[in-house]
């Protein structure tokens, strides 16, 4: 049962989708582009409650104004930080997760020391389409906690030379492929499997990273 919330933050409120399930809780956060009702984000969601765990959506403030150009980074990562401070009240630990800009800014609250269990960023995006150059890579060494990336081999976000010279060498990094994935996960005919079950890999791939994080009876 998904449970609708509202969570406060310094310029107001914004709402969330609650799937209470075990001690160990997943704060997911939607892409840019998207919202908290997204069908890419409640598949996630849903996959990874009908595993057990809970899971918290949200929506930034400029999604639940109903804005489609995101908010500058610091009124991201402040509204991402009233969630997970409110989240941390439900649940024994956290665990970051997102699409895209919502796991990057998952990341820069991590590397500025918040205290979680782990990290899942579904499509880290990398640098910006069309301007490898523009790495966002910096922050992510001082990153202590495990880090799952789930990434796309086609991902026009994440050039796969690059992701393996930054960051799949880092020791708290563990990366799983989807083979022909593009930023949204989806894949080509010629891949020999439909969009479904590509995005029944990237869930699966999350669920068995967390089932290690949990332990038993979690």
């Amino acid at each position: 049962m998904i449970q609708t919330v509202e969570i406060p933050w310094r310029e107001g409120t914004v709402t969330g989708r609650l799937a209470e399930g075990g001690r160990l809780g997943v704060l997911l956060a939607h892409g840019a582009g998207t919202n908290q009702d997204h069908a890419s984000i409640v598949a996630l969601r849903d996959g990874l409650a009908a595993a057990g765990h809970t899971v918290l959506t949200f929506n930034y403030g400029y999604t639940e104004r109903g804005g489609k150009r995101p908010d500058p980074q610091a009124r991201l990562l402040a509204c991402h930080r009233a969630v997970l401070d409110w989240f941390r009240q439900q649940v024994e630990r956290v665990v970051l997760a997102g699409r895209s800009m919502g796991g990057r800014m998952g990341t820069y609250l991590a590397a500025e020391g918040e205290d979680v269990a782990g990290l899942i960023l579904f499509s880290y995006p990398l640098h910006p389409a069309g301007k490898p150059e523009k790495l966002r890579k910096d922050h992510l060494p001082d990153i202590v906690a495990p880090m799952l990336f789930i990434v796309g081999t086609r991902d026009a976000l994440s050039r796969m030379d690059l992701y393996d010279r930054w960051v799949r060498p880092l020791p708290a990094v563990t990366t799983i492929e989807i083979d022909d994935g593009d930023h949204s996960f989806r894949v080509r005919k010629a891949s020999g499997r439909s969009n479904d079950e590509a995005q029944s890999e990237v869930i699966a791939a999350a669920v068995d990273w967390l089932a290690g994080l949990a332990g038993p009876d979690a």
